[in-house]
């Protein structure tokens, strides 16, 4: 409980949350400083399942963090028990396969996708299924050592939807992804640690507290230069060597029309900390 005393007194509601009354599963605050916000999945008692509408109103909220100037980097949690236990399977079992085209549910995940700012996921206990595909479309992972991913849809005659038979395979290898995908088998916090599907594992209490700070870091860099490099990283998943460095070096020319690169430089001539504007 120590990590979420912390963030008690860290944070304070922002007006994102009350000009949004209708938001019931999904619960945002922000920093005043550094430009830090948290958004929490919030069905505790179905584990964080995520239902059509949590989906919905955690698009809404990334987009609107993404237009906030106040913001430049984004923690996404659950709670100790669970980021999120998977899809919320009551939804889907009697659905035909033409009912769950109409529905194109994984429209909302691919504009969820093109979130600009980073996101760093804080995952304690259970990210399975959906969870763990939400977990891997972050940016980078902070897990807490009860931490456990998995795609286990092939247990229920399914596959993973939303993008685990591909980002699980480009974070951890083809052979331990057929393992996992085909047999349903979960993966402890550290092994997620060994096979590079995490940044780091600590204790349970800190968990959060760790995600916040690595995002505050991450907030008091450049937010267009932070921008271009995640669009640069994730160009390179998608791309050929030579297409991404061309990508890379595009980004890189980019960042010199920018005040934050001028600045930058000339803290660093200066030798003082610089100051950024996202300008």
């Amino acid at each position: 409980m120590k990590g979420f005393l912390f963030i008690h007194n860290y944070y304070h509601s922002i007006s994102f949350v009350q000009t949004h009354q209708s938001m019931e599963f999904i619960k945002v605050t922000e920093q005043k400083e550094p430009f830090v916000a948290l958004v929490e999945l919030n069905r505790p008692k179905e584990l964080n399942a995520l239902n059509r509408q949590l989906m919905v109103e955690l698009l809404e909220a990334l987009q609107a963090l993404d237009k906030n100037e106040q913001v430049r980097a984004i923690v996404l949690t659950g709670n100790e028990q669970a980021f999120a236990a998977g899809a919320d399977i009551k939804q889907m079992a009697d659905q035909s396969a033409i009912d769950m085209l109409m529905v194109d549910q994984f429209s909302t995940w691919d504009m969820i996708r093109k979130t600009k700012k980073p996101i760093v996921a804080a995952v304690s206990g259970f990210a399975l299924g959906g969870g763990c595909e939400l977990s891997m479309m972050c940016d980078t992972i902070i897990a807490s050592e009860t931490a456990k991913f998995g795609q286990p849809e092939i247990k229920i005659g399914t596959i993973p939807g939303a993008g685990g038979t591909q980002r699980l395979t480009k974070a951890v290898g083809k052979a331990k992804a057929m393992e996992l995908i085909l047999t349903g088998r979960f993966l402890s916090a550290q092994e997620a640690l060994f096979y590079g599907l995490v940044c780091k594992v600590v204790p349970v209490e800190v968990y959060l507290q760790e995600a916040l700070t690595l995002a505050k870091e991450i907030a008091q860099m450049s937010p267009i230069a932070v921008q271009l490099a995640k669009e640069a990283i994730n160009r390179s998943f998608e791309t050929q060597l030579d297409e991404g460095l061309a990508f890379e070096r595009k980004n890189f020319y980019l960042t010199f029309a920018s005040a934050d690169q001028k600045e930058g430089m000339k803290a660093f001539v200066e030798k003082r900390k610089p100051h950024y504007t996202g300008k």
